[in-house]
């Protein structure tokens, strides 16, 4: 186990710094603009690249870049939704979300507003579709910048210095546990487990917020 971990963290620590870097923070870009991110999910390559981080200006240095990464993710979201809301939403890509779920996101936003969009960062699809919907709605890009920025700041440094956290204490130990590499997992699947209650006690906390109700009228902007 330890020889194979081993192998994997070289592996991924031999990346170039800047690349590896570079790639985190694409990935989360891609993640909260285009909707790529129901198909690669950015959180991963966060995950990976942060096992690579090899000291504290390392971890900063890429917790600020997937914070960044993520930001102009949601800015692009947010001026797609602007210019292009409508067509991206009737398109095949959006047609394949599901009506259902693009409803979801506009009631979401119209009953909760700023708290929607800093909790959206933690609930599945709508981390994506949020974006776009706010975009679509007569929010402003000044306000939905302050409530996504903490949202993200929260999500990079949790990914971040947990991937940093593990590995660093698997190279401690490797040498003198053999089963160093079970806590490396361990500790990894602990978070993972744990981040996946969190997104379900807020799915289930915020799921009246996003059910139709007898007498709901559609969806209208939201002003500042």
């Amino acid at each position: 186990m330890n020889d194979v971990l081993t192998w994997l963290l070289d592996a991924v620590q031999g990346v170039d710094p800047v690349l590896r870097t570079i790639l985190a923070g694409v990935a989360i870009m891609l993640e909260t603009s285009v909707l790529v991110g129901l198909i690669v999910p950015g959180d991963t390559v966060v995950l990976v690249a942060a096992t690579a981080v090899g000291s504290v200006a390392e971890g900063v240095i890429l917790a600020l870049v997937v914070i960044v990464g993520a930001l102009i993710g949601e800015s692009i979201g947010f001026w797609l939704g602007r210019w292009l809301g409508p067509r991206i939403r009737f398109s095949r890509l959006g047609q394949r979300l599901g009506e259902d779920n693009w409803t979801r996101a506009e009631l979401y936003l119209r009953r909760r507003g700023g708290p929607a969009i800093f909790l959206s960062r933690f609930l599945p699809v709508l981390h994506s579709l949020v974006p776009l919907t706010v975009g679509m709605s007569g929010f402003s890009y000044r306000r939905f910048m302050a409530w996504t920025t903490p949202a993200c700041t929260v999500w990079a440094i949790a990914y971040v210095g947990v991937g940093a956290a593990a590995a660093g204490t698997y190279r401690e130990l490797s040498d003198r546990l053999h089963y160093a590499g079970y806590l490396f997992v361990g500790i990894l699947v602990a978070f993972l487990l744990a981040a996946y209650v969190v997104k379900r006690l807020i799915s289930r906390g915020e799921a009246r917020h996003m059910r139709s109700r007898d007498g709901d009228e559609p969806p209208s902007p939201v002003g500042d």
